[in-house]
């Protein structure tokens, strides 16, 4: 087995920014060499998430609008009194959606759908630098 690690920085506006990194991970996968095998996306932090959608304009309105009514920004949260904090909706959006996802890699590229993008978004309630793990195995 084959493992290829690399880690990239991005710089983030903070409250539910969303970030295309499907050219970062083809990046990696063509840089790995590997042809056949698994494709994985890490964010290190607590309140950003990484997951997959049609990145366009309406889908990343769309999705906003929906953390919003499911998880508010404005609500009664225990760590933000606990801590005298602001971002537990960033909390919380992030422990759903998750810090990463897997892409099977096949002829050398993720295998992704048409419409299918690989995105970071960064629920904080400021602008952050974001470190971003890209690990293929093959």
């Amino acid at each position: 087995m084959t493992a290829h690690t690399s880690e990239i920085r991005l710089s983030t506006r903070g409250d539910a920014d969303v970030i295309d990194i499907t050219g970062e991970l083809a990046a990696a996968v063509a840089e790995s060499g590997i042809a056949e095998g698994q494709a994985s996306a890490f964010v290190r932090g607590s309140t950003a998430a990484v997951t997959t959608m049609e990145f366009e304009p309406g889908g990343v309105h769309d999705l906003r609008v929906l953390l919003d009514r499911l998880i508010p920004v404005e609500g009664d949260y225990e760590h933000n009194r606990l801590n005298h904090d602001s971002n537990s909706h960033a909390h919380q959006r992030a422990s759903i959606v998750g810090a990463s996802e897997i892409v099977p890699v096949s002829g050398g590229r993720p295998a992704l759908g048409t419409w299918q993008q690989l995105v970071l978004i960064d629920f904080d309630d400021r602008p952050r630098d974001r470190t971003l793990v890209l690990q293929v195995i093959g």
